[in-house]
This record gives C-alpha cells, sequence and structure tokens, in this order.
C-alpha cells in the first residue's frame, strides 16, 4: 500500500508514495471571509491551504482556486481583489496557479486546492512526537478571538492589521528551518485550537503533551479581548470535546484555556523535535523571521493520549 497519510490519524493533508524518492501531498481548504478586506481574505484564505503541506514536511509546488461566490447581489470587484490575495500568496510560496473552479453561490467562500512534493522517509506525521521530545509553536495564538473581535468592532487599527498580517504569514520560512533539523511530529494548529489539533497529535503519538502556558505566545491583547468574551463558537466546541483530555494546574487563568482552544486561521506549526536541538532550532527559526517561535513544552509518556498545563 503506498497511502502514507490518510484520514485515519487526522492528519493535515494526504500524502501518496509515488515512488523511493517521491510522494505526492494532496490537500483543500476553503472557508467564509474573516477581515473585511477581501484582498487581504484571500491572502489568508491561500496561505492557510498552504500550510498543511508544509506542515506534512512538503514543498507546495501547484494550486488550484475553489470560489463560491453571489455573482448576481456582488461586485465582481470583489472577487477580483480576493483572488488578487490568494494569488499573491501563492507566487510567494513559489507555487504554479494551474486553473480552479467557481460556483454562483449566496455565501462568499474562497480556499486552494493544493498539491505537494516531499521524500517519502521525510513525511512528518502528528503522530510522531516521543517522550523526552521539546514541543515548538511558530505563530502566536488568538487569531480566532481577534477575528470575533473585528466583526463586532471591538478590535480595530493596529490590533486587527497585526492579526491579519500573522495570518497572511506564510508557514514557508518555518517549515524551511525545521526541515534542516529532525523533526518527529508536526502538524499545523488551526480550527481545533491549539488543544485540539495538540491532543490529535497526543493520541495519535500515544503520548502526553505538557504545555507551559507562560511560554505559549500569544497575539497582544487577546486576553483583554477572550475576558470580553469576543470567543468564538467554535473554540467552545473545541475546549469542550478536549475537557476530559486536558488537565491543568491550578495556577491556570481560566481565560488562557480559551485561548488554547481558540480556533485558528492559517496558525502555525506545532512541531516534535529532540530536546538537545530545540533551543537552537528556536533560535534559526527567528533569525529566519519567524519572530514569535517558542519552545512551549515537552512530551512525557507514553499515555493514552493527554494534555497538561502547567
Amino acid at each position: 500500500m503506498n497511502l502514507i497519510a490518510g484520514r485515519e490519524l487526522s492528519e493535515d493533508a494526504g500524502v501518496y508514495k509515488v515512488s523511493d524518492e517521491l510522494a505526492l501531498i494532496q490537500t483543500v481548504d476553503f472557508f467564509t471571509p474573516i477581515v473585511n478586506d477581501p484582498f487581504d481574505f484571500g491572502r489568508i484564505a491561500a496561505a492557510n491551504a498552504l500550510s498543511d503541506v508544509y506542515a506534512m514536511g512538503g514543498r507546495p509546488v501547484t494550486a488550484m482556486n475553489i470560489a463560491c461566490f453571489p455573482i448576481k447581489q456582488m461586485d465582481k470587484n470583489i472577487l477580483r481583489a480576493i483572488l488578487a490575495g490568494g494569488i499573491e500568496k501563492i507566487h510567494e510560496a513559489g507555487v504554479a496557479l494551474v486553473g480552479g473552479h467557481s460556483v454562483d453561490d449566496m455565501e462568499l467562500k474562497y480556499g486552494l486546492s493544493v498539491t505537494g512534493f516531499a521524500h517519502p522517509r521525510r513525511i512528518w506525521l502528528n503522530s510522531g512526537a516521543r517522550p523526552g521530545d521539546s514541543l515548538i509553536l511558530t505563530k502566536p495564538l488568538g487569531t480566532g478571538i481577534l477575528a470575533t473581535a473585528i466583526k463586532k468592532g471591538t478590535a480595530t487599527g493596529d490590533a486587527a492589521k497585526l492579526g491579519t498580517e500573522i495570518m497572511a504569514e506564510l508557514n514557508r520560512s518555518a517549515a524551511e528551518v525545521l526541515m534542516r533539523h529532525i523533526v518527529h511530529g508536526c502538524t499545523d494548529v488551526t480550527g481545533f485550537g491549539l488543544l485540539g489539533h495538540g491532543l490529535e497529535m497526543a493520541i495519535g503519538s500515544k503520548v502526553t503533551l505538557r504545555l507551559d502556558v507562560q511560554s505559549i505566545p500569544i497575539i497582544p491583547g487577546i486576553s483583554a479581548l477572550a475576558s470580553l468574551g469576543m470567543v468564538p463558537g467554535g473554540s467552545y466546541a473545541n475546549r469542550n470535546f478536549c475537557a476530559d483530555k486536558v488537565q491543568k494546574a491550578e495556577s491556570v487563568d481560566p481565560v488562557m484555556l480559551d485561548i488554547l482552544a481558540d480556533a485558528q486561521t492559517s496558525g502555525g506549526l506545532f512541531a516534535s523535535v529532540p530536546s538537545e536541538s530545540a533551543e537552537k532550532l528556536v533560535r534559526e527559526l527567528r533569525n529566519s523571521g519567524v519572530k514569535y517561535a517558542a519552545m512551549i513544552g515537552t512530551v512525557e509518556g507514553p499515555s493514552q493520549g493527554f494534555i497538561e498545563l502547567i
């Protein structure tokens, strides 16, 4: 069987072995607008879709647009701006746009189908974390809370701009640095939040992830917004789903649970790496422009899959 990764362990993309030297990575992702500017929406949606290939240790090579647009109710220039934002990120990733598909739909949506390549023996799975590893996160948390606050007019100006740029940032640089090191397990933090995707890694790897909440990077001002109730519904669902598998120290602020469960869009890479290389890896990430990269915990176990917050 040449299928390396499918749907069994909630991997970020499908991976098929073509030869002893080549594996094909395939993914698709699209969603409704999370920011008001159509160009920025296109940038974010494209970066989010491309991220799944980076999270598998691959290099994206081609992309196809997926667009749902109410052509009779909305100005076509909005669609043009969305597609322009998407192609900016596609070109930044060094990827060829080879086509796509659009439909007339009352609900606006945009994203990409992406194909990438990797070596079959160098695929990163979310089930590869090992006891003794260190855990690294490359982007700050809080984009779901921030997007909710933007929609409600609570977050504007500098906060909205910062959140937009974080979501639109490709995970290319982070992946390229990680590829120079040993990576035992990896995923990207998206709709299930750090808790949800971390729990997938813990269960798939049969380990416990011990997270130091004080070390986890968070977008400035997110704690205050979360305290005001600017938490998307998906984040509450994530928190409830993980509740039986998460143990927290009494010192952990309950608001932090909302942030850790926050449904992210185009979040960072979350990697399990040998502890002896972790500090050097974080330095290299930051020197490569991945300025929020941080070591946020350790892998313990074996276990049936839990998360400890300390």
